[in-house]
């Protein structure tokens, strides 16, 4: 952390908005955290009222923290769950917030605090964060790929998100794998999914992944149906947009080294083979703050 100055003035306020926290946080232009970020339960299934004042605190309890005004601040930069209208700032049906729905966020902050606002989801705003400041810095194309409760995916081309036509680019998890979608597999539940059918166990991702450090062979085996089914998803990215670089991001991402060698393994076999030999897939940089400095980042985006 460092303190607030005359040097950093015009900071970002950053806030990661998921389905059980709210983590909001002030990012200096560089990419430095001011102050003490702020998190706070969502409760994504109390009123619409309750949650949207549980924004506006954080975002006022940051400034406080950096004892900082708004008009020290050039914008607000929101990552949230989704699936979301970027265009028009809305969240759609979103399953984690579902007192939400269709609900205008973007318009409900700035008229709030007036000042220029700006909605992603949180997928992109990860990749984002690690293009300006982590794994992707100083690479042109980037994709990546966010590992947690379900599977999200980024491209982001000279620093900025590539969203398609209708805001949807690189939302791979619906596609069809195996008779399901490839999120059930390449998920957090997914891989519980996976070592109950070898073990009879119900587990969270987490703790298989410990089992699995600790020598427990279903949960070995789990990891590595993981990795190969996650390079059947990278590998259709890698051949389609042909990125620099590919970042797995996201709490699963944690566990990599288990699921790593099977996922080289395969990956290498689907891939055109310029590809096959240069392009690298590395885990995220920035850590538990990644998401808020990926949020911040969606301003630096409008002025890049």
């Amino acid at each position: 952390m460092i303190e607030y100055n005359k040097m950093t003035r015009k900071a970002i306020l950053g806030v990661d908005l998921g389905g059980t926290k709210i983590m909001s946080g002030l990012v200096t232009p560089k990419g430095k955290i001011l102050g003490k970020p702020c998190t706070i339960p969502t409760g994504g299934n109390d009123s619409e009222k309750v949650i949207i004042n549980r924004i506006f605190n954080s975002i006022e309890k940051t400034l406080s923290n950096a004892r900082l005004k708004i008009t020290d601040i050039s914008g607000i930069g929101i990552g949230a769950t989704g699936p979301l209208d970027m265009k028009e700032g809305l969240i759609l049906e979103c399953p984690f917030l579902p007192t939400l729905n269709y609900f205008p966020l973007k318009k409900t902050i700035h008229e709030r605090f007036d000042i220029p606002v700006f909605l992603d989801n949180d997928a992109n705003c990860l990749i984002l964060g690690e293009c300006y400041f982590g794994a992707g810095s100083g690479h042109e194309i980037v994709m990546g790929y966010t590992l947690g409760t379900g599977l999200g995916c980024a491209t982001v081309i000279n620093k900025k998100i590539f969203l398609g036509a209708t805001q949807h680019a690189c939302e791979v998890w619906p596609s069809p794998y195996q008779n399901e979608t490839i999120e059930y597999f390449v998920s957090g539940r997914g891989v519980s999914r996976m070592y109950r059918k070898l073990s009879g166990k119900k587990k969270s991702a987490l703790e298989i992944a410990q089992l699995a450090y600790n020598g427990d062979k279903p949960a070995k085996r789990t990891w590595e149906q993981f990795g190969e089914h996650l390079a059947y998803a990278i590998s259709w990215g890698i051949n389609t947009i042909d990125p620099d670089i590919v970042i797995l991001g996201g709490s699963i991402a944690n566990a990599m080294d288990l699921f790593a060698p099977a996922m080289e393994q395969f990956l290498r076999k689907y891939l055109c083979p310029l590809p096959a030999e240069k392009t690298k897939v590395v885990t995220a940089q920035l850590g538990d703050y990644s998401g808020l400095i990926g949020a911040a980042c969606l301003v630096l985006q409008e002025k890049n």
